[in-house]
């Protein structure tokens, strides 16, 4: 068994300069990764090691331990194409903490077809489309929408809970039902 060359640091978009020895391609949830077995557009196998799980962004740089650098690039994936009054449609793909690339004339979402529903309900034109998904990063800087930092004054272990709460009444016979509580 061959040993793959292992990917010594990552380097971000604009850390690097020059021509990349080669490409790797990788979906949205692919890019999201700590420790995994990689394979360039040339089919050239690598590892990644990463201290902790990261989210990559197109442009970034693995640095092999050999000193050639590959490069990250998002693949095509099954997504789909928002016009009409996006300033509406954003927020409610955002109040739904959905990853959403956000351009100056459309949004672009995964597929999603409760979502896709929601949308064209508001009136919005969609356009189902095979092309690289490149989301908004998260809202306190670098990386998913999924959790969030406060940024290194405000570190500390806290856990934002979703909560849902169900309440179930019954109602006897003497008693009048109030008004739904939620």
């Amino acid at each position: 068994m061959t040993e793959l060359p292992q990917a010594r640091r990552l380097l971000r978009q604009g850390e690097w300069t020059g021509v990349a020895a080669g490409r790797v391609q990788l979906g949205y949830d692919e890019r999201f990764l700590r420790r995994k077995r990689l394979e360039t557009v040339a089919g050239d196998g690598f590892l990644v090691d990463l201290p902790e799980t990261t989210s990559l962004d197109e442009g970034d740089a693995f640095e092999l331990a050999d000193g050639r650098l590959i490069e990250v690039c998002a693949a095509e994936e099954e997504v789909v194409s928002i016009t009409g009054p996006i300033l509406r449609a954003a927020w409610h793909i955002g109040n739904r903490h959905t990853p959403c690339q956000i351009e100056p004339d459309r949004l672009v979402i995964r597929r999603d077809h409760v979502l896709e529903g929601m949308l064209r309900g508001l009136g919005l034109s969609l356009e189902p489309r095979t092309e690289p998904f490149r989301p908004e990063g998260g809202a306190y800087g670098h990386g998913r929408t999924m959790g969030h930092d406060h940024g290194p004054a405000h570190d500390h272990d806290h856990h934002h809970p979703h909560v849902h709460v169900h309440i179930s009444r019954k109602a006897d016979e003497d008693e009048t039902p109030d008004a739904d509580p939620a």
